[in-house]
């Protein structure tokens, strides 16, 4: 008597479910990408010269003029009364550059370290005005990056290691110190953490590669409190939402922190909203206090620095609640019982 094989048989089913989960997993990843594409191409697709601040100084009828050609939602025009006033204004960053206009020629003020888009427009803009007038356009390069680096390749990379820097100490102390009792012990790690990293990733721009101008010792303090700004933050929403909101903290950071931050271009570069939200995020706020430390001996340093400190304060109250909850046994027993059963009804 002769057996048949029975189709399938000997196979292991699929448990119930698994269609679904990968329909949700494929269509979730691909969410992902389209985001991050969206993310990182967008500004870049749309950067363009935004409200920036400039100046004009020269002959009354000339600047007029002047002033009336550069009005338009790209430049925000300001007459000033000699070209030292107008050195100063880049200087004390009430200007991103401008332009001189006399009889002779046009000289053309930036400041590369503000912003190399922003300098590349003004010089292009002078040179066209040169031309309309028969003369010749100079470039004056007021605040510029170091020699050793004059194309600020070494600032500009600055941005991914500072939101790792964030990341790893928050997700590597969450594994090895867990729970309510480890809580404490995250924060004071990723604190001491930021101390440590800021002057490392300090003394390698600033001695390494020659990226950095400064004084060094606020320089790598602006760059602990940036990482202190995401590490604390992290910390605290997973002590909140356990992964998933270091997860979530994470991704917003990557696909709209890193994107908005402005640190290569200067937020000038970006739609006024999308400028708005980048500098109140860590990355942009860690940049801003990066370039205004660096190339500017502080100026304009206060306002990143406090949005810094209030995402300081943000991760503790974090933290601060979880803690809280923990020492609230029926409380926290009822959120659980809650977790489960939303893992339960997702399953």
């Amino acid at each position: 008597m002769s057996s048949h094989p029975v189709p399938g048989a000997g196979a292991t089913a699929a448990p119930r479910g698994t269609a679904r989960k990968l329909t949700v997993v494929v269509l979730g990843l691909a969410a992902l990408v389209t985001v991050m594409l969206c993310a990182f191409a967008l500004p870049n697709v749309n950067g363009a010269p935004h409200d920036v601040p400039v100046g004009v100084t020269g002959p009354a009828q000339v600047t007029r003029a002047a002033e009336q050609k550069l009005d338009d939602e790209a430049w925000d025009v300001t007459v000033y009364d000699s070209p030292e006033a107008l050195k100063n204004a880049v200087r004390d960053r009430e200007a991103m550059g401008g332009l001189a206009l006399g009889a002779d020629g046009v000289d053309v003020y930036t400041a590369t370290a503000a912003g190399p888009s922003t300098a590349s427009a003004l010089t292009a803009m002078g040179n066209g005005l040169a031309t309309q007038q028969h003369t010749q356009a100079t470039a004056h390069d007021v605040v510029s990056f170091p020699a050793d680096d004059p194309r600020g390749a070494g600032f500009s990379s600055a941005a991914l290691p500072m939101i790792f820097g964030g990341i790893f100490p928050a997700v590597i102390l969450s594994r090895l110190f867990p729970g309510h009792q480890g809580l404490r012990t995250r924060i004071a790690g990723v604190l001491l953490f930021s101390l440590v990293a800021g002057a490392a990733v300090a003394a390698f721009l600033q001695f390494g590669t020659g990226s950095l101008d400064g004084n060094y010792g606020l320089t790598s303090l602006g760059l602990a409190l940036g990482m202190a700004a995401l590490s604390t933050t992290f910390i605290g929403l997973e002590a909140v939402l356990g992964f998933a909101g270091l997860g979530a903290g994470a991704g917003v950071m990557m696909l709209l922190g890193n994107p908005l931050s402005g640190l290569a271009t200067g937020p000038h570069m970006l739609p006024a909203g999308w400028a708005a939200l980048g500098q109140a995020l860590p990355p942009g706020a860690s940049g801003s206090l990066l370039r205004a430390n660096a190339f500017f001996d502080g100026t304009g340093a206060l306002v990143p620095a406090l949005t810094l400190a209030a995402w300081i304060v943000f991760g503790l109250a974090l933290a601060l609640v979880a803690d809280r909850r923990a020492k609230n046994p029926r409380r926290a027993a009822a959120q659980a019982d809650a977790s489960d059963a939303t893992a339960a009804a997702v399953v």
